[in-house]
């Protein structure tokens, strides 16, 4: 065997031993990319409009709910106050989280209605927004984008999925939760994880976040 041959099989096996390690290890763990995150126009609780290119840059937990919600309709709007108690106790390196509320009700939930909303839950609306839309145009973004199953009965009672949706600052979904009752620990490790590699997949650890993709180092 020649000199260059032994060097190659020799490079070539450090890789894999490489390889075989990372995959075992796991020194990095990433939230999958599930989907490019629909784009969308509301209106918040002060009638300003909100995009999905304001958001931009920032991390975004969402939930759906409406003013109006009463047992037996989950209240995942008490998860989005938790998760906004604990923000300010959480390192994200800089990178901004918000928080959105999107109402299923715009028939009944005005703009004033909204902030009322917001404020029971003791909202800070520059990192919390309550929002919502024509009926049509919210139907497509919440049924069609999101996949979230609601429905207006005929006597105006509404059914709503619990739901909760991770979008990073690119704008792809990271993570569903789909109880009215997530665990608040991962919540806040996915939000983590998320501005970790915001943070550190810019220039050398751009392949090492890569891989970590390509080899599904998703948490447990």
């Amino acid at each position: 065997m020649s000199r260059l041959a032994f060097v190659g099989y020799g490079l070539f096996g450090a890789l894999v031993i490489g390889l075989l390690a990372f995959i075992t290890l796991r020194p990095i763990q990433v939230l999958p990319r599930i989907a490019l995150a629909p784009g969308f126009v509301v209106l918040d609780q002060d009638e300003q409009p909100l995009t999905s290119e304001d958001l931009r840059g920032a991390i975004t937990l969402y939930n759906f709910s409406y003013s109006g919600c009463r047992p037996p309709c989950p209240d995942t709007t008490a998860v989005m106050q938790a998760v906004a108690q604990k923000l300010p106790t959480l390192d994200t390196k800089g990178v901004p989280v918000r928080l959105v509320t999107l109402s299923v009700d715009p028939a009944r939930d005005t703009a004033e209605v909204l902030h009322d909303f917001g404020a029971r839950y003791g909202a800070d609306f520059t990192q919390w927004r309550f929002a919502t839309a024509e009926a049509g145009r919210l139907k497509h973004l919440i049924g069609g984008g999101f996949g979230i199953y609601y429905q207006v009965r005929p006597d105006g009672t509404l059914v709503l999925d619990p739901a909760f949706m991770l979008v990073d600052g690119n704008g792809l979904l990271r993570a569903e939760y789909r109880t009215a009752n997530p665990n608040l620990d991962i919540i806040l490790r996915d939000i983590r994880l998320v501005a970790m590699e915001a943070v550190h997949s810019a220039g050398p650890g751009r392949l090492a976040y890569e891989a970590a993709h390509l080899f599904v180092c998703y948490p447990r």
